[in-house]
């Protein structure tokens, strides 16, 4: 059968199983609908917080990157795994312990101020929809591949499914659909991985087929190395960031990690905090063969591209190249006209607005014909690599398909999660909370509901014309969470001093700093229509790593703010010394 036909049958049985256990899932009260009633077990709240977690990022795009990358591409590694740990060891007992479960709901509480809430939802809808972005990116990219069909139209058919599982379940049917969807995301991540490393290596394991050696005896990276040199890229095991680069994207998504309210809401489905505990260690160890294995795929499939594609004639080349082309996702020109595909160090795109020359990619990128660098002719998006490598490496179709399925499962999971906390903060902390305290918990769910339909709307807008590849969007939206949240509880859990006066002004001056600058250096519309160049970075320090920097000046504000302001009130100091003793490791107290 075709690789169309197997994905149809995979995807339409995956997504059956979803829409079958929403239904049987469904909501039918506001704990159910933002807790999942709050009596997950810790096994399958492990399962579904390592898929709310393993998004289309982790699935689709981080090998993808580590596979331009390289050595620099570790950053991610160690953010994305290091943060969880940071989580699951700082944060997540004392903020089950406190009862709350959303963030601001925490802040609003805390920090007893409406304001502090209100503040807290505006951060929580930007980090949300800057990370959704990315999500329904990542879906429109497998539909519009492996279904034939436009870019804009498959982010569309993911709104449409996010919708209805989301819609009727809430976070029960969300929570119990994404058991589902880690089992097919982690399959369909690690099959194609044993059959390449097997293929390459002679090792079934990827993990070890990474560092093994393949035919000729050579070891896999000094090969890659030596192919990258030879293209003129630096060798793949080598760094070019500056040390302090690499500290500040690192704790940047370590800290937003430990900020992000969709996974932080996770502590909250399950019964007790010792619950919450054992969860977030099933969490880790099932999120670690996703990332222990990205690696050895990066390596596989930036091996296989170069092989196959560099220096070959046009004519001659595989199908899959010309599969992807269609989706705009990979372009070659020929502007030497030798009919060869010349891959080599450099952009092959314009970065810039003025015209250069006429010609363009099938997705409509502008090629550079005489700008520095312009001897490269090959245009390849870092989203397609996990996708396509399969297919590179002559994989049967079933497997191919597959992936496809795995990729959909982990946008789709990540993706409903987002949209939850995105309702939540609208239906639970500003109407519920703030404008309407007496509404029915009927009006409630009312409320919640439409709101997730106006986010998914929103989404879909923003997944089709997102900011930049999938990992770099996600990277973003850490940096956010960094920059706004992490201080806020961190200094809530820990600090007895810290007063609503502090709070607010961190989480403001945090997140608005980190705005400007991510606006200013990635998307730049502020000031120039386009981005600036790498060499204006403040302190040398990337946007990805930005959020490093605007949460020390977060944490800076709201100390000396509480410092030289009053007090909490002493009932707020006594809560926060409540929810740091042990004893209390029973049913979670609500304050």
């Amino acid at each position: 059968m075709s690789v169309q036909v197997w994905t149809w049958i995979l995807v339409g049985v995956t997504f059956s199983l979803y829409f079958g256990i929403a239904i049987w899932a469904r909501a039918g009260s506001t704990k159910e609908f933002y807790v999942a009633g709050g009596g997950v077990s810790p096994l399958a709240n492990g399962m579904a917080t390592a898929a709310d977690w393993m998004s289309a990022a982790s699935f689709i795009s981080m090998a993808g990157i580590i596979s331009f990358a390289g050595y620099d591409g570790s950053v991610y590694l160690m953010g994305w795994t290091g943060g969880y740990v940071l989580l699951a060891l700082l944060l997540a007992p004392y903020l089950r312990k406190f009862g709350k479960f959303t963030v601001p709901d925490f802040i609003g509480d805390r920090y007893y101020s409406n304001t502090a809430r209100t503040v807290a939802i505006i951060c929580a809808l930007i980090v949300s929809f800057t990370y959704v972005a990315g999500q329904m990116r990542g879906v429109g990219i497998v539909f519009s591949q492996f279904l034939q069909v436009d870019i804009t139209l498959g982010v569309i058919i993911g709104m449409a499914v996010v919708l209805i599982f989301a819609f009727l379940g809430g976070m029960k049917g969300i929570t119990y659909t994404q058991v589902a969807q880690y089992c097919v995301l982690i399959f369909a991540f690690m099959v194609p991985a044993f059959f390449i490393s097997m293929q390459m290596t002679g090792n079934p394991i990827p993990q070890f087929g990474m560092g093994g050696k393949v035919e000729g005896g050579t070891f896999l990276l000094d090969k890659l190395d030596t192919l990258h040199t030879q293209l003129g890229f630096n060798e793949y095991t080598s760094g070019t960031k500056s040390t302090w680069d690499v500290f500040a994207i690192t704790l940047a998504l370590m800290a937003g990690t430990a900020g992000l309210p969709h996974v932080i809401v996770r502590f909250f489905t399950v019964p007790k905090v010792k619950d919450a505990r054992k969860s977030a260690g099933y969490a880790l160890l099932l999120i670690a063969i996703l990332y222990t294995t990205a690696p050895a795929i990066a390596v596989f499939s930036r091996t296989n591209l170069i092989e196959t594609v560099s220096n070959k004639e046009y004519n001659t080349i595989p199908e899959w190249f010309k599969n992807w082309e269609n989706t705009g996702l990979i372009a070659w020109s020929d502007k030497n006209k030798d009919g060869k595909i010349q891959y080599v160090a450099g952009s092959a795109i314009s970065s810039k607005k003025p015209v250069f020359t006429n010609e363009r990619g099938i997705h409509g990128e502008r090629l550079i014909s005489n700008a520095n660098n312009a001897t490269n002719e090959l245009y390849v998006d870092r989203d397609i690599m996990v996708l396509a490598n399969p297919e590179i490496a002559n994989l049967p179709n079933w497997v191919i398909a597959l992936v496809a399925a795995g990729g959909l499962a982990a946008a789709l999971s990540t993706a409903a999660g987002l949209l939850l906390v995105i309702s939540t903060s609208i239906s639970h902390d500003l109407i519920k909370k703030q404008l309407k305290p007496n509404i029915s918990e009927k009006g409630e769910l009312l409320a919640a509901r439409i709101a997730i339909v106006v986010a998914i709307i929103i989404a879909g807008i923003f997944g089709i014309y997102p900011p930049g590849f999938v990992a770099a969007v996600v990277a973003l939206a850490f940096g956010l969470a960094a920059a706004s949240f992490f201080p806020a509880i961190v200094l809530g859990i820990f600090d007895k001093r810290m007063n609503k006066e502090g709070a607010i002004a961190g989480m403001v001056v945090g997140i608005s700093l980190m705005l400007f600058y991510m606006i200013r250096y990635k998307t730049g519309l502020i000031g120039v229509m386009d981005p600036r160049p790498a060499s204006e970075w403040w302190f040398g320090t990337s946007p990805e790593g930005f959020g490093t920097f605007a949460m020390l000046v977060n944490v800076i504000v709201s100390v000396i703010v509480s410092r030289v302001t009053p007090a909490p009130p002493k009932n707020v100091q006594e809560i926060v010394e409540n929810i740091r003793i042990p004893s209390g490791a029973g049913e979670a107290v609500s304050h």
